[in-house]
């Protein structure tokens, strides 16, 4: 299963047998006061260095996402939008829980852009479905809905199916659908992990899909998260995960290793390269 994302001119293959995809994580107002304040004075500089950092560390997607207390999101979203695309040529993942700024943002972008996201809600799925049907973007699937998140793998994966069912009621591909099965902090629930990792097999074994996740909510409230992070990038990646919304700077040499590993690196090109470009740098 391919999902094609575009920039201006630029094309990123999410492909389920090939090599993980990166969404950069970075373009967000959680723990980035600065950003926050940069952006309130409509000063995109420090959005800009975000940008770049992530592509010099190979980042293939960026996801952004401008939404804090008190923000208008409906003018900031397209605004910041534009000015990432008049400075990078690569695709983007809009995140927002506001489906009126997703719109606005979408009218602006340039290329194929990927929406974060919708999920299993009936007012979720009827607001944000017709607005990817329209602009051609492809759509995360979050296995949540009205009744919050279950617990149980097998209930995510009928959230999967539901979503995937009214997608392809609205008219978009299969393969414009990802899924993400949800990471759950593991201090809070000893289980959070097995969870998400057989929620992540069901989907590729039933579905065949996409799968993203935020990889890094798995260690919250923990120390050394980065450990915690790389191991469970690496389980995850063997049972399905394609696409991750995380940090570029610190999981793109595990996920380059763990690609090599599994046969997806012939004669280690993206392994060497990306050691070649820290190298340089």
């Amino acid at each position: 299963m391919q999902t094609i994302l575009k920039g201006k001119t630029s094309e990123v293959i999410i492909d389920t047998n090939g090599p993980v995809i990166i969404i950069g994580e970075c373009i967000n107002p959680t723990r980035r006061k600065k950003l926050v304040s940069t952006l309130q004075n409509g000063d995109f500089a420090y959005v800009l260095e975000l940008a770049e950092s992530q592509i010099k560390a190979m980042v293939d997607v960026l996801d952004v996402n401008v939404g804090f207390p008190g923000v208008e999101d409906t003018k900031l979203l397209p605004a910041t939008v534009k000015a990432l695309q008049n400075r990078f040529d690569i695709p983007l993942c809009l995140d927002s829980p506001n489906h009126k700024a997703i719109e606005a943002a979408l009218k602006v972008a340039e290329g194929k852009c990927l929406i974060n996201s919708v999920n299993g809600d009936e007012d979720s799925l009827n607001r944000l479905l017709p607005i990817a049907k329209e602009y051609g973007a492809a759509i995360i699937g979050l296995t949540m809905d009205e009744k919050g998140i279950t617990h149980e793998p097998a209930k995510r994966l009928a959230i999967a199916e539901k979503i995937l069912e009214r997608a392809a009621r609205a008219g978009i591909r299969e393969e414009d659908v990802v899924i993400d099965p949800l990471v759950m902090a593991v201090s809070a629930d000893p289980r959070a992990c097995l969870i998400t990792l057989e929620t992540i097999k069901l989907v590729r074994q039933k579905l065949g899909l996409n799968i993203t996740l935020g990889a890094s909510n798995i260690s919250f409230g923990l120390p050394n998260r980065e450990v915690l992070n790389a191991s469970f990038i690496v389980l995850s990646i063997l049972n399905g995960l394609t696409c991750p919304i995380a940090n570029p700077e610190k999981i793109t040499a595990i996920v380059r290793a763990t690609d090599l590993i599994l046969g997806r690196d012939d004669y280690s090109v993206r392994f060497v390269e990306h050691f070649q470009e820290i190298n340089n740098s």
